[in-house]
């Protein structure tokens, strides 16, 4: 067992990304369940301390995004690893088909409206990616989009949609914006297996749908829209990880290590108060204490 290291699921800025090469299972990160429940849980205490941090700072926000294909995990590493943080400091959002008022905007339009405040944390599951992902496997979905033909010229569509969102990207990270992004990479064998289980189990039924197996008769068209996107998109300011997946408990330690090391990066500290701040508590304690003087 070997300790985990946050560069060795990096996507460098500049790399072909071939996800061929990238393992969707890893040895494992823990030595059982107890051991991984240890692990996991200072993961969590670790990122509680810095998002009190962090909420109190007030300088930055942070942006985890996940993508993935169906049943790779999302939900669950979401709600494992964000299972300390104050709801008051966390917003999450998914994002489905885009409804009529979306469509008559550009296609960042509906997650910009969502951004994370400085303070807080902003998680997408899914995401503005969706517009180079989903939407570059069914490219028919462009006609509903609105955009005058003249500009729906091939190839360029994509390199333009890069274009934009590493901009945009750029921007929010000057301006104190830090986007991480998560990629979790699952097998094509291990979510049959997860599909069975669906099906298999009255509790899941709920979450499969013909739709799904739809989508997966398109897998090696979105593993190629994945390259493109991930090859593209990765940058010093805005990186992605290609998390494995396949074992469930080991995506979850790699992801809550990946974002307690993202904070701790940060430059934040607690509000230090000014000589007259300082000067009016210790006039509030002394009225405190003889308060409580008073009463004994």
């Amino acid at each position: 067992m070997k300790a985990i290291q946050c560069d060795d699921f990096l996507v460098k800025e500049g790399e072909k990304v071939d996800l061929d090469k990238r393992p969707t299972r890893i040895d494992r990160l823990y030595e059982s369940k107890d051991h991984y429940k240890k692990l996991l849980k200072t993961h969590v205490e670790d990122l509680s301390e810095l998002q009190r941090v962090h909420y109190a700072d007030n300088s930055y926000a942070v942006l985890l995004i996940f993508q993935a294909m169906d049943a790779a995990g999302k939900d669950s590493v979401i709600r494992h690893v964000m299972s300390g943080v104050n709801p008051q400091g966390c917003q999450v959002f998914s994002f489905k088909h885009p409804s009529a008022i979306e469509l008559d905007h550009d296609f960042l339009w509906r997650t910009n409206c969502v951004l994370p405040e400085r303070g807080r944390i902003g998680i997408f599951n899914r995401s503005y990616y969706e517009e180079v992902l989903i939407v570059r496997v069914h490219p028919e979905i462009l006609s509903s989009q609105k955009i005058p033909e003249d500009l729906l010229n091939g190839k360029d569509v994509w390199k333009d949609r890069y274009e934009s969102i590493n901009s945009m990207e750029h921007h929010l990270y000057h301006n104190g914006t830090r986007i991480v992004k998560f990629f979790l990479h699952l097998s094509k064998a291990e979510q049959c297996q997860r599909f069975l289980d669906r099906i298999d189990e009255p509790e899941k039924n709920w979450k499969f749908s013909i739709a799904d197996m739809k989508e997966r008769g398109h897998w090696e068209q979105y593993m190629d829209a994945y390259e493109a996107c991930l090859s593209a998109t990765s940058t010093k300011r805005a990186p992605w990880y290609i998390v494995p997946a396949d074992d469930k408990k080991n995506a979850r330690l790699i992801v809550s290590r990946i974002i307690v090391e993202t904070f701790r990066s940060l430059n934040m500290s607690y509000p230090e108060p000014s000589t007259e701040r300082r000067a009016e508590l210790m006039s509030i304690r002394e009225m405190l204490v003889a308060d409580q003087q008073s009463r004994q």
